[in-house]
């Protein structure tokens, strides 16, 4: 009989529809003083990458810097019956070139805009905040996935 861990388990394609729909991500990052640093990041998926921006100077650059490896959560649901979540645990590469960083806030705020390619000036905005920014670019090394709306309510 297969285990409650395999039976709430998401599939591949359950995971990339899942993140298909998903808006922000908690991103965890080892802090200064070795205690976990929790921020919410907006994200687009390259592949089964997960790339977003930040400032250079955020304490989550600063960290990344330092050890450039990072968690992240992705999960909804209210109620336990209905918990769901992917969480990644990943290698992070962060990439300062103003080109790519340009790149990827247009792709973000065409994501959380209307769908469409942002107004003038939205790209001014993301030209000018660009330089102080870098891209996070997340590669999983583990994942772990569960879905309790498996178990059709019975625990």
């Amino acid at each position: 009989m297969a285990g409650r861990r395999d039976q709430i388990q998401l599939t591949d394609h359950e995971i990339a529809a899942y993140l298909a729909d998903e808006k922000t991500v908690i991103v965890g990052t080892n802090g200064p003083r070795g205690v976990p640093h929790m921020m919410p990041l907006w994200f687009v998926m390259h592949g089964e990458e997960v790339w977003g921006w930040t400032f250079a100077k955020s304490q989550k650059a600063k960290n990344l810097e330092r050890e450039p490896r990072a968690t992240l959560l992705f999960e909804d649901g209210v109620t336990y019956d209905k918990l769901r979540g992917v969480m990644f645990e990943c290698d992070v590469e962060l990439i300062t070139d103003v080109a790519a960083v340009e790149e990827l806030g247009i792709e973000l705020f065409t994501k959380y805009g209307d769908g469409n390619y942002p107004a003038e000036p939205v790209i001014e905005m993301i030209k000018a905040q660009a330089p102080k920014r870098v891209v996070m670019r997340f590669t999983k090394t583990r994942t772990v996935s569960w879905d309790h709306r498996k178990l059709g309510g019975v625990y």
